[in-house]
């Protein structure tokens, strides 16, 4: 009887184990205004027999990609009880009527009642420029520099 004998080789079996872990992390909406931030609305040096004086400004503001937000204007430094249907420059002696508008064609008056007067705008993640249309109606009134400081708000 022939005996055969079997050499059994055992390899050697990697063992492992796993483990889950998450990566995260929460991006909140966030709105600025960006440079340049604002630019002026000039109108520049007028004759005082000039009427319906138009001149455009803008504002820059970045939100977060998706965030809803209103660009409020208040109604400046120098108007007067009507808020911002009211608003005027100064020479420090003399007002100005002057208006701001969220329409090129001049017709609606930018304010600060959300949404009513504002504008509106969804985020993009990049910056956005908004312009700002004004109108003086005369330019009679006293030779002099005349300025009014408004405050631009952007609410999300």
């Amino acid at each position: 009887m022939l005996l055969v004998a079997g050499v059994f080789a055992t390899s050697a079996v990697a063992q492992s184990t796993s483990t889950t872990f998450q990566v995260r992390m929460s991006v909140e909406s966030v709105c600025a205004f960006t440079a340049p931030g604002a630019t002026d609305v000039d109108f520049g040096d007028q004759p005082s027999t000039a009427l319906g004086i138009d001149a455009e400004g803008a504002l820059s503001v970045t939100c977060t990609l998706g965030t809803p937000y209103n660009v409020t204007l208040n109604a400046g430094q120098n108007s007067g009880a009507g808020g911002v249907a009211d608003r005027n420059m100064t020479n420090g002696t003399a007002l100005l009527p002057y208006q701001l508008y969220r329409d090129p064609g001049r017709s609606e008056v930018w304010g600060n009642t959300v949404p009513t007067d504002t504008v509106t705008g969804t985020g993009t993640g990049a910056v956005q420029t908004i312009p700002v249309y004004g109108r003086v109606p005369s330019a009679n009134f006293p030779a002099g520099s005349y300025l009014d400081v408004v405050t631009a708000t952007v609410v999300y």
